[in-house]
């Protein structure tokens, strides 16, 4: 097997095997990390990454707020899903009017909900 092929088969086998609380985090960093990413790019310059990295960061927002368990804690989900919401339409905005301006405000949202996921995550049992 080769490097390459052993580094995305561990890669692949730690994400499936994470716990859900890990995997949460994991998608906020990954949504902060295209946003910073696109606050780097020009959004009107041809060539540039901007509209992709902003349509990777929405379809994390979009994912984390499709798989908001509500049953489970309504007001927090109603809560979650509002913010979700009020990020992908700054995404959208973003994107439709090629401006970097609303990304900063996106990223503050989600450092701050990372930042409370970190510590769920360092509060829950193993495995949870």
């Amino acid at each position: 097997m080769h490097a390459k092929n052993a580094a995305e088969a561990y890669l692949t086998s730690s994400i499936e095997n994470a716990p859900p609380a890990k995997i949460v985090r994991m998608l906020y960093e990954g949504a902060i990390r295209f946003l910073m990413q696109a606050e780097e790019q020009d959004p009107s310059a041809a060539g540039s990454r901007f509209a992709e990295l902003v349509g990777r960061a929405d379809d994390i927002v979009v994912e984390l707020r499709l798989c908001l368990a509500a049953e489970q804690a309504p007001e927090l989900s109603e809560n979650l899903r509002r913010l979700y919401l009020f990020c992908e339409d700054e995404l959208s905005k973003a994107m439709v009017e090629r401006d970097a301006s609303p990304l900063p405000g996106v990223r503050s949202v989600l450092m701050t909900l990372l930042e409370a996921w970190r510590e769920v995550e360092a509060s829950a049992p193993a495995g949870v």
